[in-house]
């Protein structure tokens, strides 16, 4: 190991000891072949990164494809409220792995509130815990055969996400943002840290850059000026998508039913999904 060595083995040209000890990819469950995996990551908190995960996993679903979502944000998990899933998920008859949930729309689901007594119970624990969890999702969930498989990241770019990144076959990320300033800024550094680990960015989506009028359809940037296009551009993203603000869309969540819910906006993104 080199004494400027920054420990970042995947940006790193030097064939030393420590490369050869980076983590390897995990294989899936043996009954289960995903054929792509992408990851949903936001900067920070309440951007609806789970919001995109489901659309994007109902959407494809809707053209054709079978679609998972793996939920990673462990200590907030929401994607089974949105899909209207409570049951809890169930271990084959000799323990040796875990079946997922289904939605009512077919996608197969894994969260932590599928493991919980109570869906509102708190899950208070430290890192290594967390991370042993999503790749016990990846590795002991029998998924079957899945096109597109989304993975619902936590906030940030910490131990999660390093996991993800390094643990799992990711053929990329989509980011999503809000319209303000200082996640613009937030969306900089998940950029950075996918390119130190060889992750290609496949799309942002600004979530909440609009709210459109009833009446007359004017579009009403409420948390200001929308970044979306400002903010690809000098990452080189493409493509830049803007979900409005829409109060349908957050009923339909809160009912879980997710599936129902068509975004044309989001067509781009989805076009460049199913050329991976």
């Amino acid at each position: 190991m080199s004494e400027n060595c920054n420990h970042d083995c995947a940006s790193c040209a030097q064939n030393c000891s420590s490369k050869n000890d980076a983590p390897q990819k995990i294989q899936p469950q043996s009954q289960s072949k995903i054929k792509h995996t992408i990851g949903v990551l936001s900067g920070k908190g309440g951007v609806g990164k789970s919001l995109v995960s489901g659309l994007l996993a109902s959407a494809m679903s809707k053209k054709g494809y079978k679609c998972a979502v793996l939920d990673a944000d462990i200590t907030g998990p929401s994607i089974p409220k949105i899909f209207g899933v409570h049951e809890r998920a169930q271990a084959t008859p000799d323990g040796s792995a875990i079946l997922p949930a289904s939605a009512k729309n077919g996608v197969k689901i894994m969260s932590l509130n599928l493991l919980l007594e109570d869906e509102t119970d708190p899950v208070i624990w430290r890192g290594a815990l967390i991370n042993s969890a999503v790749t016990q999702f990846w590795k002991d969930v029998i998924w079957g055969d899945i096109d597109y498989m989304f993975i619902d990241m936590p906030p940030g770019t910490g131990d999660i996400a390093m996991t993800v990144f390094q643990m799992l076959p990711i053929d990329g990320i989509v980011i999503v943002s809000s319209p303000q300033e200082l996640v613009s800024m937030i969306v900089g550094k998940a950029v950075k840290m996918a390119g130190k680990m060889d992750i290609p960015v496949l799309g942002l989506v600004e979530n909440m850059s609009y709210l459109k009028c009833p009446d007359c359809g004017k579009e009403i940037e409420i948390f200001g000026k929308s970044r979306a296009y400002e903010t690809a551009g000098k990452f080189n993203i493409s493509p830049a998508i803007r979900l409005p603000l829409c109060p349908q869309t957050a009923k339909l969540c809160d009912e879980g039913n997710i599936a129902q819910i068509d975004e044309p906006a989001l067509e781009p993104l989805l076009a460049k999904l199913a050329a991976l």
